[in-house]
């Protein structure tokens, strides 16, 4: 169990880092305007459907302000049922660090239970091993500290109030991807 203060009501907060899914390569526009690739849009719907699956359908989404990020959302949206969470996107997030990505979900409202950071590599795996305790789930903290292929997502759960997470305050208790 993770050695930390219950915040506010004591309730569980679920924090999902998406890497985004395939996109076209680099070279022929921006880095920023890269869209996704046809696999790529397959993956997003894929997501979208497991999360759902998974009881993990966010109240809130913090989305990169890049186009393949943007269109992960909308891909995997549309698989979310009738499900409204309120969407930023956010240029903090495209060249973002694990400090960014923790400032920003430090800013997240308390009644706030699932939050959805939908970013790049190798920030979303990086900010899953360092939110993750020590005594998550061995195999997934393996994978986070190697970083993710697109279209994978890790769970952290805590207790803590958002604006207390930091340095080991959650439990990793799963990293994801849909099947092909």
């Amino acid at each position: 169990m993770t050695a930390v203060t219950p915040g506010g009501d004591g309730a569980v907060h679920r924090l999902v880092l998406l890497r985004h899914a395939k996109a076209e390569r680099a070279g022929a526009v921006d880095d920023v305007l890269r869209p996704l690739k046809l696999d790529g849009r397959r993956q997003a719907g894929r997501v979208g459907a497991a999360l759902r699956d998974g009881g993990l359908v966010p109240d809130r989404v913090l989305c990169s302000s890049a186009l393949r990020t943007r269109q992960t959302w909308e891909l995997l949206a549309a698989h979310l049922g009738d499900a409204e969470p309120e969407v930023t996107i956010s240029d903090a997030l495209y060249a973002a660090d694990v400090d960014d990505v923790l400032g920003l979900l430090r800013t997240t409202d308390a009644r706030v239970r699932t939050l959805l950071v939908i970013g790049h590599e190798p920030t979303m795996a990086s900010a899953a091993s360092f939110l993750a305790d020590p005594a998550s789930d061995g195999g997934a903290l393996a994978q986070v500290r190697v970083g993710v292929p697109t279209a994978t997502y890790s769970v952290l759960e805590s207790t803590a109030a958002w604006a207390e997470w930091g340095a080991q305050v959650a439990q990793l208790t799963y990293v994801g991807r849909p099947p092909a």
